[in-house]
């Protein structure tokens, strides 16, 4: 990436080397796709520089076939904070991508692997993974969950635990997605088997998810109008979890402000603003006035375009400046991650 800093140390240089392999498979597979089902246009990149690179960035590959993708994007990371001592993070690697079909009987996905390295030695691997249907097939979540376990191995009935904790949304009483997948704070003590772990369950993933679609996009192809707006209903729903309940999201955009449309880059098009407006009095205070802050900023007939991202980022962020015991509301799964005490504690 031009004019961005690479961490100094080994370890982070691995940690991008192994999210830059992932991604390149990802988005390889997923243009392939493109070519079969859509209008044959290839994922775009957008890069973005932390202070001008000086403490790294990312790239982001952005889907542009709208014939097959509802919205997409592949995402890379590093943060590092070499020139400052005094920070408790070193650096913070990290691939994140979620995928959303335009066909609603086609399952969407979310993938996170990220590499922690923290001044006083210890690093830490955050792993997740979670299948995210409209329409829910029984097949598919069978092919994904034997996935997860084929993957995982010793580690997948506490993977399983966890994200089925992180992904409940106790408002609505039900779970985002089917299916899910979650470690925090993972090391062991031997880190070139955690590096290889983290690698070869990534790519598993990506390739049963590669799997689920194209078999589902082969055989799914009538679209009833019922399925589209139960499409837009999940998608509601997806949107409301991530902008009131998903640590990540919201310890990414309190960090800084460099990223605000890559980070947003997991909301679907569209969203049923009626279906949202109608769970502001489901939430606990002070998360009803995020709702009601988030109907207000997506855009006319539910869009959720590029300044409504900017307004949604600003808004999430706002709310927790004002509120920040609301953080202890978020998901969790059995540790809470220290994100933004390690960029921001000096």
């Amino acid at each position: 990436m031009m004019n961005m800093i690479m961490a100094s140390s080994q370890d982070a240089q691995k940690a991008y080397a192994l999210v830059g392999n992932l991604q390149k498979h990802f988005v390889d597979k997923l243009d392939a796709l493109a070519t079969e089902f859509g209008e044959e246009k290839k994922f775009e990149e957008i890069s973005w520089l932390k202070d001008e690179g000086k403490h790294g960035g990312g790239s982001r590959f952005e889907a542009r076939d709208k014939k097959l993708f509802n919205t997409a994007s592949v995402n890379i990371s590093q943060v590092h904070y070499d020139d400052m001592a005094q920070k408790n993070l070193k650096s913070a690697t990290a691939i994140s991508t979620i995928i959303h079909p335009k066909n609603p009987n086609v399952p969407s996905i979310h993938i996170h692997t990220s590499l922690t390295e923290l001044r006083n030695g210890k690093n830490y691997w955050r792993i997740m993974a979670d299948l995210n249907p409209s329409i829910n097939d029984e097949d598919d979540r069978k092919t994904f969950d034997t996935a997860l376990q084929e993957l995982a191995q010793k580690y997948y009935e506490e993977g399983a635990k966890q994200g089925d904790k992180y992904f409940n949304i106790p408002a609505l009483s039900r779970t985002r997605g089917i299916s899910h997948f979650y470690l925090e704070n993972f090391n062991t003590d031997d880190s070139e088997a955690d590096f290889a772990f983290a690698q070869s369950f990534t790519q598993g993933i990506i390739d049963s998810y590669i799997e689920i679609i194209h078999n589902a996009l082969l055989k799914r192809q009538n679209i009833t109008k019922e399925q589209q707006e139960a499409q837009l209903a999940y998608h509601t729903l997806y949107l409301f979890q991530v902008l009131t309940l998903d640590r990540g999201t919201t310890a990414g955009l309190m960090v800084h402000d460099q990223n605000d449309v890559g980070i947003m880059g997991s909301l679907p098009s569209h969203i049923n603003k009626e279906l949202l407006k109608s769970w502001i009095e489901k939430v606990e205070k002070p998360q009803n006035e995020l709702v009601e802050a988030i109907l207000n900023a997506v855009g006319s007939g539910g869009a959720v375009d590029i300044p409504a991202k900017e307004r949604l980022a600003q808004v999430v962020r706002e709310h927790y400046k004002k509120y920040p015991q609301a953080l202890t509301l978020q998901a969790r799964g059995n540790s809470i991650p220290t994100t933004l005490q390690n960029h921001t504690k000096v």
